[in-house]
């Protein structure tokens, strides 16, 4: 594939908010026009850097997969070898999910390293409270067990091969301090919680074209990784969700939603100024829905779609134009900002005719 944003700033992805603002200073000072740069090579190194903060690791936009590819190999060869890889790491995690299986019914606490080389490893480690910590970057394959997970590093899926990375914890799934440390879920990984809260930091899923299997040229297809995160007993919370995101959980807390993000909850509560056109929000029956942006809502865009379990669908502009006074005695503004309850029964009297909920999320 091509380069990362990480890569484009020149800073590992362990990188901290912190050392990413410093990296783009520094580029922007070495490539602004104003200073005798390169004007698309400054606007490349900005994009990276507002890609970062919203917590996107690759480039916006779809662009063709193109592993590196080695001295003498072809991208053919380097598109098996790297799908090889995926499959030997998933191969690596099945096995660290016996593991974690054979602890859970003797009883037992243990620490052991899976993974391949070349790809990196992982540390699986499970305690006597029966919960397991994951150190090191997840990569590729499924794990499940019976406790909650606490997660000491990212979490990404391959864009070669069928491997999916499928996280379910019994409990809880915790990043530790993920902002802080740069942890981030994306390009389709799956993180579920059977009976507890999810608690990421950036999530973020691709579009990418990929050449045309039958290998026409300048055909391509575009293939999808989701980056989907559930707990339907309890809560999603994460920073900024970007491109190709699903949030399901009873409910779901998150700072910006841009570029195709579907969330999915009971109650859902939207605290940053960032809403793109694409987004969509499916409210459960009898839930609510609370936009904390207090200073200015010219981020969260009209075309934002509220969807309600019955099929109807509001806008955001149907909410951002009604006064709070109509649905609440005593209540100032508008229904949009400031943590006003929007509830699911004042959206079903603004909805309009009927939609199917287009299967947004599978049941």
């Amino acid at each position: 594939m091509g380069p990362s944003n990480f890569e484009i700033l020149g800073i590992s992805e362990g990188a901290t908010p912190g050392q990413i603002r410093e990296a783009f200073r520094r580029l922007a000072l070495e490539h602004h026009s104003d200073r005798g740069g390169e004007d698309e090579r400054f606007k490349v190194i900005k994009q990276a850097y507002e890609d970062l903060k919203r917590g996107k690791k690759y480039p916006s936009g779809a662009a063709p997969q193109r592993p590196g590819i080695r001295p003498g190999e072809t991208e053919a060869d380097a598109r098996r070898r790297n799908a090889e890889l995926a499959r030997r790491t998933a191969a690596e995690m099945g096995s660290a999910a016996e593991w974690v299986r054979a602890l859970e019914r003797a009883g037992s606490a243990g620490t052991r390293v899976f993974g391949v080389p070349e790809a990196g490893q992982l540390e699986v480690e499970r305690g006597e409270s029966g919960a397991v910590v994951l150190k090191g970057p997840y990569l590729a394959g499924s794990l499940a067990c019976g406790g909650a997970v606490h997660m000491r590093g990212s979490v990404t899926s391959p864009s070669w091969g069928p491997e999916r990375s499928d996280i379910r914890a019994g409990g809880d799934f915790r990043m530790a301090s993920p902002v802080a440390n740069g942890y981030v879920v994306d390009n389709g990984a799956r993180i579920t919680s059977e009976t507890g809260d999810v608690v990421a930091g950036n999530v973020s899923g691709r579009k990418v074209r990929v050449a045309d299997p039958d290998g026409r040229v300048g055909v391509f297809t575009v293939r999808e990784l989701r980056t989907e995160l559930r707990a339907r007993a309890g809560k999603v919370i994460v920073e900024n969700a970007a491109g190709a995101v699903g949030l399901d959980a009873d409910t779901v807390i998150l700072l910006n939603a841009e570029g195709d993000v579907r969330v999915r909850g009971r109650h859902i509560m939207v605290y940053g100024g960032r809403v793109t056109y694409d987004v969509e929000f499916e409210l459960l029956e009898g839930g609510t829905i609370r936009f904390f942006e207090e200073s200015s809502v010219q981020g969260l865009s009209d075309d934002a779609l509220i969807r309600l379990e019955n099929g109807k669908s509001v806008r955001l502009y149907d909410i951002k134009t009604k006064k709070a006074s109509d649905a609440a005695a005593g209540a100032s503004g508008t229904m949009v900002g400031g943590g006003f309850v929007v509830t699911y029964a004042v959206l079903d009297g603004l909805g309009g005719r009927k939609r199917g909920l287009l299967g947004l999320f599978k049941k």
